[in-house]
């Protein structure tokens, strides 16, 4: 089965420096097949036997522990996860939307609909965000530099984890899947 792992915090600042072609090397030596990464952040494509996503992100963390001494959270989604976000994006029902503003979080757990309270979203206006099961949407008006809803914050108010990418990058994922 192919999956698609997002690694969360890698190359970042210069923190958890990590190069691709190492992290290849590790997790086809973890008995992955068929590794491919793309950009520097931490989008990794496999496959395994393994169905279960969540087995697969420990088996990827659990190596890069091993053998770089990081902790890296990882969430692990399937190719109809993927689409599911590019389908679903609320923010594609207005008109002339900028997609250079727009940004999906992966988050590690399903949040029920109540999640988006605990958020507290109308405090940073204009920005926006709608929770769709395991995904939050954001449209960063303030750009993804400047707001306050980061992925810092999502995690802390939800007591998950959480990675970002923006929509550019979605679109070339589902493109290599």
């Amino acid at each position: 089965m192919k999956h698609l792992a997002l690694l969360r915090g890698i190359n970042v600042s210069g923190h958890n420096m990590i190069k691709m072609d190492t992290l290849k090397t590790i997790l086809e030596n973890a008995g992955f097949q068929n590794v491919e990464t793309y950009v520097q952040s931490g989008n990794v494509f496999l496959e395994t036997e393994d169905e279960n996503p969540q087995s697969v992100g420990f088996t990827i963390k659990q190596e890069i522990a091993k053998h770089l001494g990081f902790d890296v959270p990882v969430i692990v989604i399937s190719k109809t996860d993927l689409e599911k976000c590019l389908t679903n994006n609320p923010f594609f029902k207005e008109k002339e939307v900028d997609t250079k503003k727009l940004y999906v979080a992966f988050i590690s757990k399903e949040l029920n609909n109540s999640a988006i309270n605990e958020l507290k979203i109308s405090q940073f206006k204009p920005d926006e965000a709608f929770i769709d099961r395991n995904r939050i949407y954001m449209k960063l008006e303030t750009g993804a530099g400047n707001t306050k809803l980061t992925q810092k914050y999502i995690e802390k108010k939800l007591n998950v984890i959480a990675t970002t990418r923006n929509w550019n990058t979605e679109n070339k994922l589902i493109e290599m899947f």
